[in-house]
């Protein structure tokens, strides 16, 4: 009985001993499929966009503010205009905005930073100013900026077209690959400007002039032309634009 004993208490402290002992951890079993890869940097991470959606809503109840001369690059031209709207009062200052709205999206979507020269579509507001709108986004070292518009001919027909300002090879390629981009979704060149070929060169605008980064304007169509008009009043056809406009900075961005 007595050496029975003793054996039981040598085993019950060998196994408290045991148990003192630090246990070794545990390693997750390791295979190819569990470990992922690093995400891929977006397109365009990096790069900074400044869109320019037109004219404020408001524009007409501000006639003294917008009429008001400022900087325009070498001269000096009113602040701002009302803008142009389709027959049944589809304003291009909404047009615009909307446009602009989808075209963040998208460029956010694919990495960029985007800077709107307004920030707003209210008809208790006005401006903002070509001149500020020219130098919004130089101070943060922008890489483009796209003005969007609508036109307003009478005698025109349906049709874009993209504006550059004169001796800018920057502004130029970039205008060519926005037309592109545009061409791309089936919107076809304005017939009634500048030899039909969907490009314009104006030394006139502020809001190129005054840009340190490559810049350009694009009249999207003409809100006097039922048939763009059609467009630019559906949520299909507002995207259709931001499409061709993204896939035309795209390009640009990616030379």
């Amino acid at each position: 009985m007595l050496r029975s004993g003793l054996v039981a208490l040598v085993v019950a402290a060998a196994a408290c001993a045991g148990a003192l002992l630090p246990v070794p951890p545990v390693e997750a079993p390791t295979h190819p499929a569990a470990v992922r890869a690093p995400a891929a940097p977006k397109p365009l991470a990096g790069k900074v966009i400044v869109i320019d959606p037109g004219h404020q809503l408001g524009n007409a109840r501000f006639p003294s503010e917008i009429n008001r001369l400022v900087p325009a690059g070498g001269f000096r031209k009113p602040c701002n205009t009302t803008g142009a709207s389709t027959n049944n009062g589809y304003p291009e200052a909404t047009f615009t905005w909307q446009v602009a709205r989808l075209l963040q999206s998208r460029l956010t979507g694919l990495g960029a930073k985007v800077v709107l020269t307004r920030t707003s579509n209210r008809l208790d507001r006005w401006g903002p100013c070509v001149d500020v709108r020219g130098r919004r986004g130089n101070a943060l070292g922008a890489d483009v900026k796209i003005s969007l518009h609508g036109d307003g001919s009478y005698a025109g027909g349906p049709g874009f077209h993209v504006i550059t300002p004169p001796r800018d090879r920057a502004a130029r390629r970039l205008a060519l690959d926005v037309r592109a981009g545009l061409h791309a979704r089936r919107l076809p060149y304005a017939g009634y400007i500048a030899g039909g070929d969907g490009l314009d060169v104006r030394g006139d605008l502020g809001t190129l002039n005054l840009s340190a980064m490559p810049a350009v304007m694009v009249e999207l169509g003409n809100m006097r032309s039922a048939a763009d008009a059609r467009r630019m009043t559906t949520p299909r056809g507002r995207s259709s634009y931001a499409a061709g406009l993204t896939n035309g900075l795209r390009v640009f961005l990616a030379r």
